[in-house]
């Protein structure tokens, strides 16, 4: 597993959990840390780095809040999985917004516990099937973020709404190793224009009416790790100078201050929008677009990678397992074939907020395709009744690709895993066109 010979700090004050933590990892191969107080794990931080730190929010002395920004002002600071209460979910994510790698709540399952916190420990190796997903479309762009983890280029993310483009940045950042310092996520269309500057680049104590103190901006928070501007394309032509200078000489000031600051960040750019029909329009500087989009990304919609959706419907389901509880216990087959004959025009974050909407109001014990499609039901039972054969079809050609896959073309590992014979499956691979695998 990922976890072996991985430098794991462990900061939790419960004796019993503490040490059910310690005892699991070590036998993951890990080498352990563990620390009762707040006092303990930042002199133990400072004297040796980790590749991961698993952190309780309450501590004695502290929280982990306070720990967390004591680490990040050093170089190498590892990525946080803070162990949060339901009432505390709201501080968890706000941490996750200021570089924090992930949070769980408790009580959770161990198996799923020690998945997530192999994710940030090496994002990269997860289960063989790709930690973005299993369709090549998919690898695709998970191999070009691979390629592109040791070099220091500015990168632009292109893809329609909900495709996944800040997770792919996150894995870009992640992939530098646990050297790389904090990831700052900043959407440039979420904040408004006026505060977007001292937002970005900080601003000095009486620099405007209200600044009582100074404040240190995304620009310098980011340190040596990534500062990730999402929705670029809504970025204010003011700003849009700024930003220019910022990646040309890699120096900024905050707003009412003299000194300039050293830019040591990595910049990730993402949009939706057609940048070249923005500069075309005049709203958008054509030298910022060459600068942003040194290398360009494109994320391919959910509907060109099909092979993904029963996959992120697994990731989802044990994402939302304290919401199913025992009693959605999984997706009839129905419910996939709806889901895989969807064109998901919201993409990987429409699929993950109906899967959830599934699981908090369906009745159980599987999701129907009403619980995902509620406002689509009507239309949906017309279409399911006439083209229901043709679906099943594709779910089942789907479903065999799949399997194959994770068998290594075996097709006798294959047919036991379906629960079929060796001829059965030859028949359903002629059928559906799945050409055999290569010996």
């Amino acid at each position: 597993m990922s976890l072996e010979h991985r430098s794991i700090g462990v900061i939790e004050d419960d004796p019993i959990m503490g040490e059910s933590l310690v005892q699991r990892l070590a036998l993951e191969g890990a080498e352990v840390t563990w620390w009762r107080t707040k006092a303990e794990a930042v002199t133990g931080l400072a004297r040796r780095r980790h590749h991961a730190v698993i952190c309780d929010l309450k501590l004695p002395d502290g929280t982990g809040e306070d720990i967390f920004f004591e680490a990040a002002k050093s170089e190498g600071s590892p990525p946080f999985l803070f162990m949060t209460a339901y009432g505390e979910i709201d501080q968890a994510v706000r941490l996750m917004r200021c570089g924090a790698g992930d949070y769980v709540t408790k009580p959770f399952d161990m198996t799923s516990f020690l998945e997530r916190l192999e994710t940030l420990v090496d994002p990269l190796e997860g289960d063989g099937q790709g930690v973005l997903g299993v369709s090549p479309a998919i690898r695709a762009v998970e191999r070009t973020l691979l390629r592109l983890a040791t070099v220091s280029a500015p990168v632009l993310l292109t893809g329609e709404t909900g495709s996944g483009k800040e997770v792919c940045a996150r894995l870009l950042h992640a992939s530098r190793g646990h050297g790389a310092g904090p990831f700052m996520a900043v959407n440039c269309a979420a904040i408004p224009a006026e505060l977007m500057e001292s937002e970005l680049f900080g601003h000095e104590k009486g620099a405007f009416t209200g600044a009582q103190g100074r404040h240190v901006g995304y620009a310098e928070r980011a340190g040596t790790g990534t500062l990730f501007l999402d929705e670029i394309g809504d970025l204010a032509p003011r700003l849009q100078a700024k930003l220019l200078r910022l990646l040309e000489e890699r120096t900024f000031t905050r707003v009412g201050g003299e000194q300039a600051l050293s830019f040591k960040a990595r910049i990730v750019c993402a949009t939706n929008a057609d940048l070249i029909a923005k500069v075309k329009a005049g709203s958008f500087r054509e030298d910022l677009l060459y600068r942003i989009n040194v290398v360009n990304v494109p994320l391919p919609p959910l509907r060109d990678r099909g092979d993904d959706i029963i996959w992120l419907i697994d990731r989802f389901f044990a994402e939302f397992e304290e919401q199913s509880g025992d009693r959605i216990q999984g997706m009839s087959a129905l419910a996939l074939e709806a889901a895989l004959a969807h064109s998901w025009p919201g993409n990987v974050r429409e699929l993950r907020n109906r899967v959830q909407r599934g699981i908090s109001l369906g009745d159980g014990p599987l999701l129907m395709p009403g619980d995902l499609f509620p406002d689509l039901a009507p239309m949906m039972a017309i279409g399911m009744r006439e083209g229901l054969e043709g679906v099943r079809d594709e779910a089942e050609r789907r479903y065999i690709v799949r399997v194959l896959a994770e068998n290594g073309g075996a097709v006798q590992a294959t047919a036991k895993v379906l629960g079929v014979s060796r001829t059965t499956l030859w028949e359903k691979m002629r059928r559906h066109g799945i050409p055999a695998p290569s010996s």
